[in-house]
């Protein structure tokens, strides 16, 4: 994706993401990693006192041994308490920083291809407590969604609506159609569940009500009995 489908407002609601969770997690480094061809960048990094990562640095991505290579292939959380006693850590990159404990999340794009990461480092030994953990599935969420924006508008070749355009314009129309409160999914006739982009390019525009899809029912609500 090229730099300017990323609006300024959106980097800027990034950085205010990434400063946001360095504060709360109490941590040195918080990056937004971007997949950029054959190498791995830093995207948005914390504005905060002790963080040794600078926007636009890069490495080759496949065999850098980063964390965020492993999170990227794998497409999985990666936490990593401390890399000096982890024997599959312990001469990673991110030590020669002093970074030696590590969460991090994959980001997405509508169609399963990666973007990057969003991740925190600190410079000691760092469990990461749940709330710290469930945190960074909520602003994960926030980044994919605007990617899920980001990439609807390339599809459609406007680079400056938002969600909230499109629902406007969908108003004008009849008819309720329910959209998932959580991952933007779309339910048809059939009870199957597409993706934002797929319906808008399927269907007219109409309006939208919210609901929950059951992967998302699933992941909110796991002790629910449906």
């Amino acid at each position: 994706m090229s730099d300017k489908l990323v609006s300024d407002i959106v980097l800027k609601d990034w950085q205010e993401i990434i400063n946001l969770l360095a504060e709360i997690a109490n941590i040195p480094a918080a990056l937004i990693m971007r997949l950029d061809e054959d190498n791995i960048e830093v995207y948005v990094t914390s504005e905060t006192t002790g963080n040794p990562y600078t926007k636009g640095a890069h490495e080759r991505f496949n065999n850098s041994g980063l964390y965020c290579e492993k999170v990227i292939k794998t497409q999985k959380k990666l936490i990593i308490p401390n890399a000096l006693k982890d024997s599959e850590w312990n001469n990673n990159p991110d030590i020669k920083l002093n970074m030696i404990s590590y969460l991090g999340y994959p980001l997405s794009f509508p169609d399963h291809e990666p973007f990057g990461t969003i991740c925190i480092l600190d410079n000691k030994e760092n469990s990461f407590s749940p709330a710290i953990d469930k945190l960074m599935v909520k602003f994960k969420n926030i980044i994919e969604l605007h990617l899920q924006i980001l990439y609807i508008n390339q599809i459609m070749g406007d680079k400056n609506k938002s969600l909230t355009d499109y629902i406007n314009d969908l108003k004008k129309f009849k008819g309720m159609i329910p959209i998932c409160a959580h991952c933007k999914k779309i339910r048809e006739n059939d009870n199957s569940w597409e993706l934002l982009e797929t319906y808008l390019s399927k269907h007219p525009e109409i309006n939208f009500t919210h609901t929950l899809c059951p992967e998302c029912v699933k992941e909110l609500y796991p002790d629910m009995n449906l």
